[in-house]
């Protein structure tokens, strides 16, 4: 079979111009489609349609097929449409017929488009089964279909015949058959040729602003979500961003705070060594002179080192005070308070830490021993002199004493292995 290789319009111009049959063969992915497709390319179809004849094949997928379908519904796959010049269908293929039956068709719509293309009036026979069981319903809609697309007088004549047929209920359904007949043929003899292209054209560029208005929305879809993603990129970026600002800030202070202890820890070594020098000197001095030159350069190392010790008290008394409670147990945990914080928060963060352990306790401390009271409760940390960092025992109520000389035990344990 020749199928024409060019558009549906270039098909129509072409079929009108060698005033020819407009063949539309629809097929899709199935197997009658397949076996439809084999019988059109069989030689006696292609020998039968070889003069006379447009032939244009289209998928069901295709942009051509939803165009089509627009003026003639593809109720069946596959269909095969034989068009006369004046647009209306001269026969309907629903699904695949054999090559002898196809030919037969063929011959058949050379007749009528050789009688000015009268549309075929029994279309109920086609031999092969289809996927939709209507298809002489679809087939009649087709054919009104293509008479609302052709601008011409048939609906005029139509509704006129309408009347003298309900006037006339006693006539017999012959009578009403040669009527519609002689309608349709003095219709195609009044109406001029059909523009069928440019009833394509339109169509088609209907479906084109379809395309370019849902193009534009996506393309809107698209910088809304954009405009969204970027935002929430923003967002992400900034909480990010005050998240490492916090931690450096964080870091920042601790390291402050490891080097400022680091540096009264020297400070203290220094002083001790001074101090061990001017023992050592007043220990061996063989005049009491010396003697009291070793005692005034003792006197004078201890007032440096207590100022010093004043100096560094007030450099490390800082804002945080970082206090570690001791357990009658002998385990401990370390807690970071405010320096203006009062001793009853520390108590009431160690109550909440080691639960009804213990009981009803109190806080003390070793170096200097002291018990704190009910008033020592209400006042803060730095003025309690548990700032910068401070070692406080828990004393359980039944045996505070008791553990007061442990802890205190274990502390100078502690000190001579050091």
């Amino acid at each position: 079979m020749m199928w024409f290789g060019g558009s549906i319009p270039a098909a129509i111009a072409a079929a009108k111009q060698r005033s020819s049959v407009f063949v539309v063969f629809v097929s899709g992915e199935d197997e009658q489609s397949t076996e439809m497709a084999a019988r059109w390319e069989d030689e006696k179809v292609t020998e039968a349609a070889s003069d006379g004849f447009v032939a244009i094949k289209i998928d069901t997928k295709s942009e051509a097929c939803l165009q089509f379908s627009q003026i003639y519904p593809v109720v069946c796959v596959p269909s095969s449409f034989f068009i006369g010049d004046n647009g209306l269908p001269l026969e309907v293929i629903a699904g695949s017929i054999s090559v002898e039956e196809l030919v037969t068709r063929i011959h058949k719509v050379k007749q009528m488009h050789t009688v000015k293309g009268q549309p075929l009036e029994n279309r109920s026979h086609s031999s092969a089964p289809c996927p939709s069981s209507q298809s002489g319903g679809a087939l009649e809609n087709t054919q009104s279909r293509a008479a609302e697309f052709c601008d011409s007088p048939e609906s005029v004549t139509s509704e006129t015949m309408r009347p003298s047929a309900n006037n006339d209920g006693a006539n017999s359904d012959q009578t009403s058959q040669e009527a519609t007949n002689s309608s349709v043929e003095q219709v195609s003899e009044a109406q001029p040729v059909n523009d069928l292209a440019l009833k394509v054209e339109r169509i088609t560029k209907k479906l084109e602003e379809r395309r370019e208005e849902k193009r534009k929305e996506e393309e809107q879809k698209e910088i809304k979500k954009e405009i969204e993603r970027r935002k929430t990129g923003k967002e992400m970026l900034e909480y990010k961003r005050r998240q490492e600002e916090e931690l450096t800030k964080r870091m920042l202070e601790e390291r402050n705070r490891e080097k400022a202890e680091d540096k009264a820890a020297r400070e203290r070594i220094r002083q001790q060594i001074a101090m061990d020098r001017a023992e050592r000197a007043a220990r061996f001095a063989k005049s009491k002179e010396e003697a009291e030159a070793a005692k005034a350069a003792a006197l004078q190392a201890s007032r440096a080192e207590i100022e010093a010790r004043k100096e560094a008290s007030q450099k490390e008394r800082s804002a945080i005070a970082r206090i570690q409670f001791r357990l009658p147990d002998g385990s401990s945990f370390t807690n970071q308070f405010p320096s203006e914080a009062r001793l009853e928060e520390a108590r009431q963060f160690a109550a909440q830490t080691v639960g009804n352990a213990y009981g009803n306790f109190s806080l003390a401390t070793m170096f200097p021993r002291r018990e704190f009271t009910k008033e020592d409760y209400g006042k803060t940390l730095l003025e309690l002199e548990l700032a910068p960092s401070a070692s406080v025992v828990l004393l359980p109520a039944s045996s505070q004493e008791t553990s007061i000389g442990k802890a205190g035990g274990r502390l100078q344990k502690r000190r001579k292995n050091i």
